[in-house]
């Protein structure tokens, strides 16, 4: 038998997600770098960076997903270019041949999201904490409110075309059937029954797409179920998962946590649509499915 330490240490990877105990053992190397992504959907009164300032894993950074961000777009949070990302991680002292922790104040939210886009931009040492700062906290760790150290380092990137879509390429997945479409949104928000938090969009989902919540891959302390178990879940909502597969939500955010349950499990053939229902619901020209997949 296992301790339930031993267990976390062996499931842990830093390309996909570590725990606690992983993060607590690596806070000293030279080359690990801790990013704070926290966010938080429209409606709940909570800000990342205001819940930084005041409290941090010791040596993390902010990463605030609206600013690392393409601000020529309508929106939200959606791919940066590469040049803006490349400045602004390099003022975070983030670059090559660093090992990056991402958590967020949820417990596993929008570091989901943080790990894709640096994989998005080629970078693969990167995890998420399992837990996030709630387990941390919980468990007694170190935190503290010091602004860290920051140090520039380059950082090269090889953008990954295929982990990305647009409006046009969910589209005609939807229409063709080429990719398995899964929405990472509440079940009433993808039945179209719940009103989305963001003003001006319709209800309901793409046309011919699955729905996982984010949520039924978590267990009650917010850390991510095992493959196993996820895969199941998946499998159970009628995922195909033989094909590629589309990951999408209300902004682009919790998709990344499918995304990242999917790579756990060894389905390397995934992409997330960065628009999301926020670009696809306020379309006039694309069409909504409403009720059960």
């Amino acid at each position: 038998m296992h301790s339930r330490r031993e267990e976390n240490l062996m499931a842990d990877d830093p390309k996909t997600l570590v725990s606690t105990d992983w993060l607590a053992v690596h806070m000293k190397d030279p080359d690990l770098r801790i990013l704070d992504a926290s966010t938080y959907l429209p409606g709940i009164d909570r800000d990342g960076r205001t819940e930084y300032d005041a409290v941090h894993i010791p040596g993390a950074r902010f990463f605030d997903i609206d600013d690392v961000s393409d601000g020529r777009s309508d929106l939200p949070h959606m791919v940066p270019p590469i040049e803006k990302f490349m400045s602004r991680v390099r003022a975070m002292g983030v670059g090559d041949g660093h090992q990056i922790v991402v958590y967020d104040g949820s417990g596993l939210f929008s570091a989901a999201r943080v790990w894709w886009l640096f994989r998005l931009m080629g970078q693969d040492n990167i995890a998420v904490l399992d837990g996030g700062l709630p387990k941390w906290i919980a468990e007694g760790r170190e935190v503290e409110d010091l602004a860290p150290v920051i140090r520039d380092r380059h950082m090269t990137v090889r953008f990954q075309n295929q982990m990305v879509r647009d409006v046009t390429q969910v589209s005609s997945a939807s229409k063709l059937g080429t990719s398995q479409i899964v929405d990472a949104r509440a079940a009433a928000r993808f039945r179209g029954e719940a009103p989305e938090p963001r003003e001006g969009l319709r209800s309901g989902h793409i046309p011919n797409s699955r729905n996982v919540p984010f949520t039924d891959l978590l267990n009650d302390d917010k850390t991510m179920k095992t493959p196993d178990q996820t895969r199941a879940i998946f499998v159970s909502a009628g995922v195909n998962l033989k094909k590629p597969i589309v990951t999408t939500c209300g902004s682009g955010v919790t998709a990344a946590v499918l995304g990242l349950a999917l790579e756990r499990m060894g389905h390397d053939m995934w992409s997330l649509y960065d628009g999301s229902w926020t670009e696809w619901g306020m379309f006039p020209t694309v069409p909504v499915a409403t009720g059960e997949a």
